[in-house]
């Protein structure tokens, strides 16, 4: 069988116009017959292969064509949806309960009975949410990251040390005006007074510590490091709150509550920090060396 003759093309050849097709090919790029442009059949039909068909997905999914780098995927952004709804929906649900004085505050107040027993140790944990403790030690973990970052050059060092100090200052802005509009009584414990929903000791804490470690963990060197950060903080928040309880000066909503606040806070400024980090990582790298 005799072979259809080609062209002695080299890679120099500069001729005009597309290459020759050989004869008794199908056309299988040229336009197709109802001038749709296809260039994959010349009858204008769909092509028959997977790859031909498949769109790419916005979020670059792998197995898009072609994936899209550092965007999030749908199931990150659906995880970060539900730190932020599902806390606010159960704070709206409590807060609803404590101004109608819902069935849940009854549940509450059997709760504060069995839990309450007023101690030394109860009300030295209790004392860690106090601005006087949480404070400076915010102060002094926002003043070694501002150093640090400033030391090694990093880009918009100052970011993540202003925002964590905004949002503590934040807290007696958000929490003061829900205690008066509340005017939830305290536990049998404590004096009569009203202003206590939702527990400003545990919101301060719950920031203070909370702040300080999410600007902390980029500066540390091991995962376990980051780790004990992370159930440092954690301990400190369980204890203010156990404390809270355990002495009296709460009711038990009044802590959860805070919970919730506090982590739809906590985690606004936790995306913000990461899309500064994923904005710096994406400009122009500093001359200098980051974070060891």
């Amino acid at each position: 069988m005799r072979d259809t003759p080609r062209p002695q093309g080299t890679v120099g050849d500069l001729r005009p116009g597309p290459p020759q097709l050989r004869p008794g090919r199908a056309l299988a790029h040229t336009t197709g017959a109802s001038g749709s442009g296809s260039p994959h059949r010349s009858d204008g039909r769909p092509p028959q292969t997977p790859r031909g068909v498949r769109r790419s997905d916005p979020d670059g999914r792998l197995g898009t064509t072609p994936p899209v780098p550092g965007r999030p995927t749908s199931f990150l952004l659906l995880l970060l949806a539900g730190l932020v709804a599902l806390p606010a929906v159960l704070f709206a649900l409590i807060t609803w309960q404590v101004v109608a004085h819902g069935p849940l505050l009854r549940l509450d107040s059997r709760l504060s009975g069995a839990l309450v027993h007023p101690d030394r140790f109860s009300e030295l944990l209790s004392d860690l949410g106090n601005v006087q403790v949480a404070v400076p030690v915010l102060v002094v973990v926002l003043a070694h990251v501002a150093r640090r970052g400033r030391a090694t050059g990093t880009d918009r060092w100052w970011l993540p040390p202003t925002a964590a100090a905004v949002l503590m200052a934040l807290v007696p802005a958000v929490v003061v005006p829900l205690k008066e509009w509340t005017a939830r009584p305290g536990t049998p414990v404590v004096p009569p007074a009203v202003g206590y929903f939702p527990s400003g000791h545990t919101t301060t804490a719950a920031i203070a510590y909370g702040s300080a470690t999410l600007v902390l963990l980029p500066w540390l060197a091991s995962a376990r490091a980051r780790r004990l950060a992370v159930a440092s903080c954690a301990a400190l928040v369980l204890g203010v709150s156990y404390g809270l309880v355990r002495r009296g000066w709460h009711w038990p909503l009044d802590v959860v509550a805070a919970w919730c606040l506090g982590t739809v806070m906590l985690t606004a400024l936790a995306l913000l920090l990461s899309r500064s980090r994923r904005r710096s990582s994406s400009g122009t790298p500093s001359s200098s060396s980051g974070p060891s």
